[in-house]
């Protein structure tokens, strides 16, 4: 049966080839510049299909195939990477849902029959790597981002990454409130939040709305619920979404008046530990631990088709990449209940606004 998938479906399989073909994963920068001397040799490649496990090795210049134990196939290196060529042309060249028989036979030749990882987990390749600098050989596991596609969310929202504020300074009329609400532009939610401060009203930071998120955050640091909320804030009223750039305009404004004397970077240190948080395992509304389940970071695949590895040994760079290329996303405010002024039942005039973290 033929197998059909998107462009960052298929991108998963053309990791899997690119990488036995080059044997090896570099690392990137910050701004997704290749590192030519930070590598990870790759010693093999572990697979789950259905009930069977398979290994696909790396010998000098050959990739040696085995199922539970049993050798199955020898294919040279040089395979691989012509077929992950191949496949890169078809990727950049096909737009929606598509097949590619000529992958596929190669695919059940190696036997690989599952296009995508199980989207109930992080990572989507587990590789085990060297490390030239600490000399053990890791099993890891990597989610893969892929760029020849659309752009894909790192924190999904939900009404369960809603934010909750009390609008203070101005005393709202029933009439102004109706106004506010009856805003229908295209981008309705800042052009309220906007017209709320042209009236003289204040977001006042209230709570997360779910219980389960709002732990979530608060075990990656007791002050990130009300950092994330200043940032929801500066990005509905001043149109940014950077969130590199939003997070340069907290840290100037200093809301949480952090002794600033010796140029440490609170805000942005924060922020890089939710992005971690959230590439690697923490989700809104299930319990998390401090677990991550992609122990090994992120592969990303660029529009050119190099494949950089941001791995956990590199926090720092790591780090960089979420930081650098993440950005806030309005969700729908219809189906997730946010950005509408309303009265509480303790007579409080509150505003909801929701937090969706994509990358660019």
């Amino acid at each position: 049966m033929t197998k059909t998938a998107n462009k960052g479906e298929w991108s998963e399989i053309y990791v899997l080839l690119k990488l036995l073909g080059e044997k090896k994963l570099y690392a990137g920068d910050g701004e997704l510049n290749k590192i030519e001397d930070l590598f990870y040799p790759i010693l093999k490649v572990l697979r789950q299909e259905q009930t069977n496990y398979y290994e696909y090795t790396l010998e000098d210049d050959l990739v040696i195939v085995s199922g539970n134990g049993e050798e199955l196939l020898r294919k040279s290196v040089a395979d691989f990477l012509n077929q992950a060529n191949s496949l890169l042309e078809i990727i950049r060249k096909s737009k929606g849902v598509f097949s590619v028989p000529e992958i596929e036979l190669f695919m059940s030749e190696i036997h690989c029959n599952k296009i995508k990882a199980s989207s109930q987990q992080k990572k989507d390749i587990t590789i085990v790597i060297h490390d030239l600098r600490t000399g053990i050989t890791p099993m890891l596991g990597f989610s893969i981002k892929s760029q020849l596609g659309g752009n894909s969310t790192l924190f999904n929202a939900g009404k369960t990454t809603n934010f909750t504020f009390t609008i203070t300074g101005y005393d709202f009329s029933d009439a102004e409130i109706e106004a506010v609400n009856s805003i229908n532009t295209y981008s309705k939610i800042k052009d309220r939040t906007t017209k709320i401060k042209e009236l003289g009203g204040t977001f006042k930071f209230k709570m997360m709305d779910d219980a389960i998120c709002r732990n979530n955050f608060i075990l990656i640091d007791s002050c990130l619920p009300h950092i994330m909320a200043r940032i929801l804030v500066e990005s509905n009223q001043s149109s940014m979404k950077n969130l590199k750039e939003l997070t340069e305009i907290i840290s100037k404004q200093n809301p949480l008046n952090y002794d600033t004397t010796y140029n440490q970077r609170f805000y942005e240190h924060k922020v890089k530990n939710f992005l971690v948080a959230t590439a690697l395992g923490m989700v809104p509304h299930t319990p998390w631990n401090g677990e991550y389940q992609a122990n090994g970071g992120y592969l990303v695949v660029k529009e050119d088709g190099d494949v950089l590895c941001y791995h956990f040994y590199d926090r720092n760079l790591f780090e960089d990449y979420l930081y650098c290329n993440t950005k806030l996303e309005t969700a729908s405010s219809s189906r997730y209940e946010f950005g509408k002024l309303y009265k509480n039942k303790e007579g409080e005039l509150c505003f909801k606004l929701n937090l969706q973290v994509r990358f660019k």
